[in-house]
């Protein structure tokens, strides 16, 4: 995309990666994504705020042709998709200085060999000034990175946050149109990058609303031109705060699973719990770290497979051990053949999760009276807690 003025002497350059479907070869990505970088232009300096990845650098080097001159370049994280096309911006202006947290100096020598006499490291809090302009730099380390930093532009009431309440989204458009949309997009990457950090996270945003400004401006999606819409729900997200919902990712092979899920599924129901489930054959599992997000109760469902889980269950539950959601209450259901030690492997794969287990169910072969009966029991029991725990919004 073409360089778009957002405030004067301000310029988005968006590089929009519409057909990117997949992001480090793990998170999924439906809605493309951009990788923003802005320039700005003051009346004694002018500085680029981070670049884009190389796959897309000529589009980004292509726009910055015009320009004369480039006094910094603003690296707010190190990673190839903001951090890669560096080396060629820097090839591009001999005269630029790379300007970075102390913790990201070591990772862009290593990562893309920047020369160390290129590089200024700037402390927390200290500023650079651009003339008529100011840049003020706030570490934010873990989001997502421990070296990772925003900037602030006082005269022009902007921050440039980079990864922190960004969204992966590709659109052409500059300030947000579609409320729902963005915020659906930016709940998935906050679910799947930004939550096994939210104590941190909680206290960054503290840090960054001592700051004035009315423009938040990310390294992916749209631009936020009312802040509240995403400070607000970042707040909502980081909170200890759940909502009576169940989340069951699950995967039958012969039916027992699925059987057993969607009796619980009901007899949730009728005691007034939510309930969001998963087939992990089929589903999107970005949209499960999304309900993650809000959740009281994670419920495994899983057939057998050689005495322990079913693979997409290994992983599923990994992978909420690893996004340690807020969640307080678990339970494990699931069947099997002749043999099992499903339930076992599986509590052994989350000891992240700070949970209390209220029960498990496992049935040899189809379900019976008596299993439905402890599913009812189960349904009975999580409704239980959640009514009688105070950060569980009925």
């Amino acid at each position: 995309m073409h360089a778009r003025e957002i405030r004067q002497g301000i310029q988005l350059i968006a590089t929009v990666h519409w057909e990117r479907r997949l992001f480090d070869s793990l998170i999924p990505l439906p809605d493309g994504t951009s990788y923003n970088a802005y320039l700005v232009k003051g009346s004694q300096a002018t500085a680029l705020l981070d670049t884009t990845d190389p796959v897309l650098q000529e589009e980004l080097l292509r726009e910055l042709d015009t320009l004369d001159r480039l006094d910094y370049l603003v690296s707010h994280h190190s990673e190839q998709d903001h951090a890669g096309t560096i080396p060629a911006v820097l090839a591009r202006f001999p005269e630029a200085i790379l300007v970075c947290s102390t913790k990201a100096k070591d990772l862009l020598e290593t990562h893309l060999h920047i020369a160390p006499e290129r590089i200024r490291t700037v402390a927390d809090g200290e500023t650079i000034s651009l003339g008529d302009k100011t840049l003020h730099f706030l570490h934010t380390p873990w989001v997502h990175w421990p070296e990772t930093m925003t900037t602030w532009v006082p005269e022009a009431k902007c921050l440039f946050s980079c990864d922190f309440l960004g969204s992966h989204l590709a659109t052409s458009e500059v300030f947000i149109a579609d409320k729902a949309r963005v915020h659906e997009a930016a709940k998935r990457y906050f679910a799947e990058i930004m939550m096994p950090f939210r104590n941190v996270v909680r206290k960054n945003l503290d840090k960054i609303s001592a700051c004035d400004f009315d423009l938040v401006c990310p390294s992916h999606g749209p631009v936020h031109d009312h802040p509240a819409f995403i400070i607000d729900a970042y707040r909502d997200w980081v909170s200890p705060q759940m909502r009576n919902e169940v989340v069951i990712p699950y995967v039958s092979m012969h039916g027992s699973t699925e059987r057993m899920v969607k009796h619980l599924i009901d007899a949730l129901a009728r005691h007034g719990v939510a309930v969001a489930a998963f087939d992990l054959a089929v589903t999107d599992i970005g949209k499960l770290a999304i309900a993650l997000v809000d959740a009281a109760t994670l419920v495994v469902g899983t057939p057998t497979v050689h005495v322990g889980p079913h693979p997409a269950v290994y992983y599923a539950a990994h992978l909420a051990n690893l996004l340690r959601p807020k969640l307080k209450y678990a339970a494990i259901v699931g069947s099997y053949g002749w043999s099992s030690k499903a339930i076992e492997q599986i509590a052994g794969l989350i000891p992240n999760l700070k949970v209390d287990v209220l029960g498990t169910v496992l049935q040899k072969g189809l379900p019976t009276a008596d299993t439905y009966a402890q599913l009812d029991q189960l349904a009975a029991a999580i409704a239980q807690a959640h009514k009688n725990d105070p950060e569980v919004n009925a």
